[in-house]
């Protein structure tokens, strides 16, 4: 569950020593500190995963991990998960190992679990609009936005996935990702083929400037996109397109792309199988949508339905 790769030694021995602490000064049962070190080693070795570390992890780091990790996971195993980060925090805190605990202003996964509020269709074309596409990097914004859309890419897929596995022509994206690895096609219409067109010819080559970079996206220095610059990203259009915070999440146009699906009638399997969900029950989050599209059309057609 935690890979392969070992931790520094350094990384290691912050959750070492607090472990020893909490156990000495809780007295807590072993299950709950061996619960502790997992959810732990879990976060480290995502957080090395994206170039970071434990003690300069920000918010922004808590928040997308916990999104990622909140569509295959149990709300009460999330909100377990919150609960360490918090403890860890706050013990390196009280000693003065850092300066702000970034999980202070985090809610819990418990009240945060639902999806957010869909965004509706004018909201989407507002905010895939919003990019200067006459700049390089706007260009790619737009690219970037509109592949979400259409595909209901994960953030972290999104930023992961290598130029090869974009395939203009049929029309379709190569994903690896999601739980197991698993890979999937998803299909691109003509608008996200057009924009990602346009961005691998007029934009990207500018933005590397010559390097050799494998990922589709990449940021103004030519490196890789991360997801805290694709969440950065996101939230600049939005709140330029008019979107209210209440209804962003890392994942608002994953989200999106499934709930407009429902709404036009998509069957859940194959709004499951296009959104990379090993378990129909993760993708059940969704059927609030049809059925509120069932009840719409029956009120309007039905002679007893008024």
């Amino acid at each position: 569950m935690t890979g392969s790769i070992e931790l520094p030694a350094a990384e290691q021995a912050l959750i070492d020593s607090f472990i020893d602490n909490v156990w000495l000064a809780d007295g807590l049962a072993q299950h709950t500190v061996d619960s502790y070190r997992l959810d732990l080693l879990i976060w480290a070795h995502w957080l090395q995963g994206q170039g970071g570390a434990l003690l300069a992890a920000a918010s922004s780091d808590i928040q997308i991990f916990l999104a990622e990790q909140a569509e295959s996971m149990k709300a009460a195993t999330l909100a377990r998960r919150l609960a360490s980060l918090r403890k860890f925090y706050r013990h390196y805190l009280q000693s003065e190992r850092i300066a702000a605990d970034p999980t202070d202003t985090l809610t819990s996964p418990r009240r945060v679990r639902p999806l957010p509020k869909a965004l509706e269709e004018v909201q989407v074309e507002a905010l895939l609009n919003a990019p200067d596409v006459d700049d390089a990097a706007g260009l790619r914004d737009r690219a970037m936005l509109e592949l979400m859309y259409a595909t209901g890419l994960r953030v972290s897929e999104l930023v992961g996935l290598p130029v090869e596995q974009l395939h203009l022509n049929p029309g379709y994206v190569q994903v690896i990702g999601g739980k197991g690895n698993k890979h999937r096609l998803v299909p691109v219409g003509e608008e996200g083929r057009h924009w990602c067109g346009r961005y691998l010819a007029e934009a990207r080559v500018l933005l590397c400037g010559g390097r050799n970079v494998p990922t589709l996206f990449v940021n103004q220095r030519g490196e890789p996109l991360t997801r805290q610059g694709a969440w950065f990203i996101i939230k600049g259009y939005a709140a330029r397109a008019g979107i209210a915070a209440e209804r962003l999440s890392p994942h608002v146009l994953r989200h999106a792309f499934a709930t407009h699906l429902m709404n036009h009638g998509a069957d859940l399997r194959i709004v499951q199988a296009l959104l990379g969900h090993a378990d129909i029950s993760t993708t059940q989050i969704y059927t609030h949508v049809a059925t509120a599209r069932l009840q719409a059309l029956h009120k309007e057609h039905h002679p007893r339905g008024k």
